[in-house]
Formats: C-alpha cells, structure tokens, sequence
C-alpha cells in the first residue's frame, strides 16, 4: 500500500539535473461539485508522480484514475464515472511566470491541491447513467428511461387559442 500524503519535499529526493524518479502515494481527492452537483471520488487516489530535475528545476507528471460518483446529467439517477488523469508541471525559479508551478513552494510540492485541479480539469462535460440515457421530459420531469414511449398531446399554436374559446352550436 503506497503511503498516504498531502504534500512532498521534491528536495528529499537528492536529484541532480538530468535524474528522475517515480514515485508512488495515496492522495486525498475531495468530493467535487460540477454542474450544481456533488460527486464523491471514493477518499484516496493511488497516484504515480514522475519527478525529473532539470538544470534549475523540475519537470513533474502526476497520474492516476478516480471513480466519480453521482447524479447522471440528465436524469438525475445514480452514475458512475472511471476519470483518468494525466497531468504535468513544469518549476523552473527564475524563469517567467509561466515556467513556475502554483502547486510548489520552495521545493514542498501540494500534491493535494494538484490532484483536485487536474482531476476537475479532466471531467467529461457530462457523467451519465449510461451512454444512452434519454434523460427527462422537459414538459412534465417523467423519467425517458423507464418510460420510453412517453408523449404529450401537441400543443396548440397560440395564434390559433382564441378561437377554442368559440361555442359551436
């Protein structure tokens, strides 16, 4: 079982440029909130973190998949989501802004807040019940999956409503 941790010193890890290592941890992956919803990751993520040294600084890759669970988008039923997420940091102090992580202080690396941002920025733009959910009539919220055949009498077209209101006798 991989050790379970928030953050790690990238300085313990003694590497000079051009040296990397993998490295394994169980990460903390909060429940997210996406489209009004709350889904629950399951607690800790198995992650691998690839650590190479540069010249002056560090190139990073961080790994891991997460089960999503929660409210389909469309009819709102239980679903189930695998995310796989793959992302990378580059560190290089001294550079332009852009070549320096927000997720590294000095040489501490919050691997908590990365595995968050890369996992919210990896979601599907939907999570469904199954890939052909007919989600939910727009006209009374009835369920299209257990009732597929569901249907209303048409509308009639406003222009014409006044003249129902005409007794025929």
């Amino acid at each position: 079982m991989a050790q379970r941790v928030e953050s790690f010193d990238l300085g313990t890890l003694g590497l000079t440029s051009g040296e990397g290592r993998a490295l394994e941890f169980a990460v903390p992956v909060d429940e997210l909130r996406f489209g009004g919803e709350t889904y629950a990751t399951g607690g800790d993520a198995d992650i691998t973190l690839d650590v190479s040294h540069t010249t002056t600084g560090y190139a990073l890759r961080l790994r891991f998949a997460v089960d999503l669970h929660g409210p389909c988008t469309r009819c709102l039923e239980d679903a189930d989501a695998r995310v796989e997420v793959d992302a990378r940091e580059v560190d290089q102090p001294g550079g332009d802004d852009e070549l320096r992580s927000p997720y590294i202080d000095g040489s501490e690396l919050d691997l908590r807040s990365w595995a968050r941002d890369a996992l919210a920025l990896t979601l599907p733009t939907q999570i469904l019940c199954t890939a052909d959910c007919r989600g939910l009539c727009a006209r009374c919220g009835a369920n299209l999956n257990e009732d597929p055949d569901h249907a209303h009498e048409p509308e009639l077209d406003p222009r014409w409503a006044k003249l129902s209101e005409l007794k025929l006798d």
